[in-house]
């Protein structure tokens, strides 16, 4: 999407002009902007119905063929938003009858075949700024691609199921008690009586010394 106008004057009617061929855009640019129009460009046709409806301009100038949803499905998609904007149709000869029969079921203004050029412009004119027709595809709208149509889904949270208040308590089975464990300590180790131990000392001093006078009782 590109702003190409110099037009300075705020109340100057806008054209969306919605063409995937270049040279196209530029002639058809060209050509509304001799006749004070603010040109607003896009490619694309699903970004084209998103433009449509954030800049609300007063025409609206659709190729059949255009990438991510045909001109025909966007037409119907702007028609189907509401607003009193004018649709005019361009088309090359070989999708003529294509462009005409869209042209009816949007409710379009006018259908101008490629290339377009300020005579053709002129030519319907009158048409384009004439009453706009109704729009007898939107009767069809949803059977035309009914897997793409976005459709508003019921609140999930409105088909839950009502719990039961209040919930009703658990019951848990008993747990068989659990042995008391009791912890074995072991034995403190007794401490010997040293009164014992310097009786035993010198029981084995005297063993001692009666041997060595002994001894040296024999020696002599």
């Amino acid at each position: 999407m590109g702003l190409v106008t110099d037009v300075d004057d705020e109340a100057a009617p806008t054209v969306l002009i919605v063409d995937n061929n270049p040279m196209s855009s530029m002639r058809l640019a060209n050509l509304f902007k001799a006749k004070n129009f603010k040109i607003e460009v896009c490619e694309d046709g699903d970004k084209a119905v998103d433009e449509y409806i954030r800049i609300d301009p007063e025409l609206v100038v659709l190729s059949l063929d255009l990438p991510s949803l045909d001109g025909h499905l966007a037409a119907l998609e702007m028609r189907e938003h509401g607003g009193e904007q004018r649709i005019v149709f361009v088309a090359s000869a070989r999708t003529a009858e294509l462009a005409r029969n869209a042209t009816f079921s949007a409710g379009a203004v006018a259908c101008l075949q490629k290339p377009i050029s300020a005579e053709t412009l002129e030519a319907s004119w009158s048409s384009i700024l004439g009453s706009i027709p109704e729009a007898p595809g939107l009767e069809d709208l949803d059977s035309l691609y009914p897997e793409e149509r976005v459709k508003v889904e019921a609140d999930i949270g409105a088909m839950l199921p009502d719990l039961p208040l209040p919930l009703p308590a658990l019951s848990l089975p008993d747990l068989p008690e659990l042995p008391e464990l009791v912890a074995e300590v072991a034995p403190t180790p007794k401490k010997k009586s040293w009164k014992k131990r310097g009786a035993l000392l010198l029981i084995l001093l005297s063993i001692a010394a009666g041997a060595a006078y002994y001894l040296g009782y024999l020696s002599f």
